[in-house]
């Protein structure tokens, strides 16, 4: 379920102050509900994730011919990504949470940014855009928590500003919706995996 872009510019998110030159483009309700304690268990779902293998036949098929189009066109050659064509959203970072990143989960095909306690960010650039997911813990106004996703995005001149045009129809129609029911089976399954067992 999307939701108004102010569940999220209205949060204290870390996020706010590392990329206010990156246009907010999509805000979701993540199918995932428990506890204040429970983030790192929604963590654990999205490095679960991985997108050349969710449910959707649609969806993989659209992420196959994105990877293709992106080796015939050049679009993401090491020379187009974090670190070349764009700097990394972690030199960004407050000194104190400039930590080794390999302690930071592995969000396939995104780099970790941080991990905080309600909040985690991860990115990826290429030829066409700069990009950050971003995945927080907020409360439901229930008595509970609930995640939530937003996408973040700094276009590349006027092939990124032709690039997110053309692929928003399908973002919205054919990556989302299955991409979240993925997130909610992982939720279930780490839920499952971490109950005890009944004796």
């Amino acid at each position: 379920m999307t939701l108004p872009r102010s569940a999220h510019t209205s949060r204290p998110w870390l996020i706010h102050e590392l990329a206010p030159d990156f246009r907010l483009e999509d805000v979701w309700a993540l199918p995932a509900r428990g506890g204040p304690d429970d983030f790192p268990r929604l963590v654990r779902a999205f490095a679960a994730l991985d997108p050349a293998r969710g449910s959707s036949r649609l969806s993989r098929l659209l992420f196959a011919i994105r990877l293709r189009a992106g080796e015939l066109l050049g679009w993401d050659g090491e020379d187009g990504g974090l670190g070349q064509r764009v700097p990394s959203l972690r030199d960004r970072l407050p000194e104190v949470l400039r930590h080794d990143p390999a302690h930071l989960p592995d969000v396939s095909p995104f780099s970790p940014v941080y991990l905080l306690d309600d909040e985690l960010a991860v990115e990826l650039a290429n030829r066409t855009v700069h990009g950050v997911l971003h995945v927080g813990w907020v409360p439901d106004g229930e008595g509970g928590w609930r995640g939530q996703m937003a996408v973040l995005v700094k276009r590349n001149g006027l092939l990124g500003h032709a690039y997110m045009a053309a692929i928003a129809p399908f973002r919205h129609l054919v990556v989302y919706p299955p991409l979240l029911r993925d997130v909610g089976r992982a939720w279930d399954e780490e839920g499952e995996e971490r109950r005890p067992a009944v004796a």
